[in-house]
């Protein structure tokens, strides 16, 4: 019994480190996938498009779900930093806007990190759609109350009638976001099931 059990320990131990390799393997790639799916999907903004009916949300939203650290938050900043001069420009509104997004981020880091759900992934989205479209004309509405030429009044009633004259491109960000949610996070559950049954063929 000793000799025959001595010869069966290395090969446990081979098959122990096959499926490491194999699924750290697995890891590696799922994780290229998602560095890959969050920069493409942030690059389509530049796209031409519906007022804002675009994969940006999404991507951040995807992003805090699947890529874990700094990056998360590094990778759709960047890219909105470096495409904002071809599509209008930096304004006075910029730095909220980048804050509602990274917002997103962390939305998807809370509430998509450990369960993806239909369900979860369209509240999720509608979340970040109504957070940004809250945060991005509060920006909106302080930069014209303080112009040389005030549209909106200074005052509570000019931040509602900002918000109430926002609430069509509401309806465009809600739609934007639960559609790109869907494409992004449905072909990122396709890829890594074909990387996962590629190495479980690979294993047999």
């Amino acid at each position: 019994m000793g000799p025959e059990c001595g010869g069966l320990r290395p090969a446990s131990g081979g098959l122990r480190l096959g499926y490491h390799k194999r699924h750290m393997g697995t890891q590696n790639q799922s994780r290229t996938y998602a560095v890959g799916l969050t920069l493409l999907s942030a690059l389509g903004r530049l796209v031409p498009h519906v007022p804002n009916f675009t994969p940006v949300g999404s991507s951040c939203l995807f992003a805090g779900s699947r890529i874990s650290g700094y990056l998360a938050y590094l990778l759709p900043l960047a890219v909105m930093i470096a495409t904002d001069p071809f599509v209008g420009g930096y304004t006075f509104g910029s730095p909220l806007i980048y804050a509602s997004f990274m917002l997103s981020v962390w939305i998807g880091r809370q509430l998509l990190k450990k369960e993806v759900s239909v369900a979860r992934v369209g509240g999720a989205a509608l979340l970040c759609s109504t957070q940004f479209f809250l945060i991005s004309n509060f920006g909106v509405w302080l930069a014209a109350s303080r112009s040389l030429h005030p549209y909106y009044a200074p005052n509570v009633a000019g931040l509602i009638e900002c918000y109430v004259s926002a609430i069509p491109y509401w309806g465009y960000t809600v739609a934007g976001d639960l559609f790109y949610s869907a494409a992004i996070f449905g072909l990122y559950a396709f890829l890594t099931r074909r990387v996962s049954q590629t190495a479980e063929h690979a294993a047999a």
